[in-house]
């Protein structure tokens, strides 16, 4: 491999901001300092005007491969993936087949292989009756067992709760859960739809995925974490009145943790108005109250980890009405931007948005090597230009759409750099190196 040499850039890391150089070797950072110019590399980044931060680990996303390819695949989300910023995911496993078993972790494993331009690691699912597949899993494939306490594709609702307790008691690693009641859903649609019919609105979203139907099933999550002394981490938290299940305090002292997406972060239900089908997701996207509560969980460390579960849709299907327009958004190549805005706002310190999305996710999932600007990691490394807006840009997803069209950040990604390889360099995408499996490092 090449060695690379990054010149006069502001590196953001470990709660710091300093001017900095950093020298690649092997895909590794070998050495950090003031001045490196002595270093031979084979290339030489002037990084000059530009933050230099540990590239995104989005511990959520959806790339739907296998068995859901016309909405999106591994090829085209990881580009999309690293022209955001992110040069890690954690993969999900509501596609088809299933990912409930190790043999199809190991086969998602293989086609990222072949594809993927980010590094990569995968959930396996939970269901009613796979509970000796979770008991005997081999954790060096996966980053941790995801359950969705609401429903979802195929049967990955897991609403046995002498299998919930099981799964809680037994997982060997951390419970990643999607938390909604689907009893308290399904009689908010029947309400809606006597009301409405069949031309519900896509702004009673939020009153029908209610904070009702969140709360119920995230004080259940956590209750079975308490009892049973489980790691858990609770998705996409999109309530003030969830917050108060959650802890304040470093991620160390924790065996419980919260995570808040990017777009509930940035949009709520006024923007329903304009952006309809655009931004329904699960949990839904709620008030203006609720944002600005988990705009303060994040700076209180309430909220742990930053996340985008992006979860792509072809433009037709989110043209259909409310009861058969399908929820999830593409939010990997905008993700990073959107939260820079509010560093502009001063809202977030740089050093804020670094620690919650590269270096608690690291630390959370115990993932090797990666998260940090350090000495030894693995040089996944993205360069932003705080001063030059993001203009107009091929939207890479598959599905050819983003909720954020028509938007200009303030910022922009200069270059993404993924184990040592510039992938991505003045809006282009440069190289096709395939990224690494995720490594854990875990008792």
């Amino acid at each position: 491999m090449s060695k690379l040499l990054i010149t006069n850039a502001l590196v953001v890391n470990e709660g710091s901001q300093r001017e900095l150089d950093i020298y690649i070797e092997d895909g590794r950072i070998a050495q950090i300092g003031p001045d490196l110019s002595a270093c031979k590399a084979d290339k030489v980044v002037d990084a000059e005007g530009k933050i230099a931060m540990p590239g995104m680990i989005d511990d959520q996303v959806h790339f739907r491969e296998p068995g859901l390819t016309h909405k999106a695949d591994m090829g085209t989300e990881s580009r999309a993936a690293v022209a955001g910023g992110i040069t890690s995911y954690m993969e999900m496993p509501n596609c088809n087949p299933l990912t409930i078993n190790e043999e199809n972790l190991k086969k998602k494993h293989a086609l990222a292989a072949t594809k993927s331009m980010a590094n990569y690691g995968f959930y396996l699912g939970a269901s009613n009756d796979n509970l000796e597949d979770i008991k005997r899993l081999d954790t060096r494939l996966a980053c941790g067992v995801k359950i969705f306490m609401g429903a979802s594709t195929g049967n990955m609702l897991v609403d046995n709760r002498q299998t919930l307790e099981q799964i809680f008691q037994f997982s060997p690693i951390l419970i990643a859960t999607h938390c909604e009641d689907t009893p308290t859903i399904l009689a908010n649609e029947a309400s809606f739809k006597k009301r409405y019919g069949d031309e519900v609105s896509m702004s009673c979203h939020p009153l029908i995925r209610s904070e009702e139907a969140c709360y119920k099933s995230s004080v259940l999550a956590v209750s079975l974490a308490k009892t049973y002394d489980a790691r858990l981490h609770v998705l996409h938290i999109t309530t003030e009145k969830e917050l108060a299940l959650f802890e304040a305090g470093p991620l160390a002292n924790k065996r419980i943790t919260a995570e808040a997406c990017a777009h509930h972060l940035y949009f709520n239900e006024s923007d329903y108005e304009t952006l309809g089908a655009l931004i329904k997701c699960n949990p839904a996207i709620k008030k203006a109250q609720d944002q600005k509560a988990l705009l303060r969980a994040v700076n209180d460390d309430v909220i742990d980890v930053i996340a985008t579960d992006h979860a792509p849709h072809t433009w037709e299907e989110k043209q259909n009405p409310y009861f058969s327009a399908p929820s999830g958004l593409p939010l990997v190549q905008d993700a990073l931007l959107s939260l820079l805005e509010y560093y502009h706002e001063g809202v977030f310190s740089l050093e804020k948005i670094v620690s919650k999305t590269s270096h608690s996710v690291a630390e959370l999932f115990g993932v090797k090597d990666r998260g940090y600007i350090r000495e030894g990691c693995w040089a996944d490394i993205v360069l932003v230009d705080l001063n030059k807006p993001r203009g107009a840009t091929e939207i890479l997803s598959k599905c050819a759409w983003s909720p954020f069209e028509g938007v200009q950040f303030k910022s922009s990604i200069w270059a993404t750099i993924v184990n040592g390889q510039i992938i991505y360099q003045d809006g282009q995408i440069i190289s096709d190196t395939i990224g690494k499996p995720l490594e854990y490092a875990r008792d």
